[in-house]
């Protein structure tokens, strides 16, 4: 069985129900509370490399530190990066990989 990592916020409606669905099938997925234990810039490359996406796509647009201070700004994949290694409330949740 493959292993499965959740890159979870408890105080997320949305991530508790994606790791409740996934134990409810049986999985019981390494929990990463990423506002606790905050990625690493190379940790974020693999993980969008996995997940075969941008980095300004996992970044949640909707906060008010992203509003503030990176709203119409036009970074590159590494910028985005550290942005979100440097404000992990910016990375989209849940993941599962």
């Amino acid at each position: 069985m493959a292993d499965w990592t959740i890159y979870h916020n408890p105080r997320c409606t949305k991530s508790r129900q994606t790791l409740q669905l996934l134990q409810e099938q049986g999985i019981e997925p390494r929990v990463v509370e990423y506002l606790k234990d905050v990625p690493t810039e190379r940790e974020l490359e693999m993980l969008l490399m996995k997940l075969g996406m941008k980095a300004e796509d996992l970044v949640r647009k909707g906060e008010a530190v992203f509003k503030e201070k990176f709203k119409g700004l036009k970074l590159n994949e590494h910028e985005w990066v550290k942005v979100m290694t440097e404000h992990p409330k910016l990375i989209e949740r849940p993941i599962v990989v």
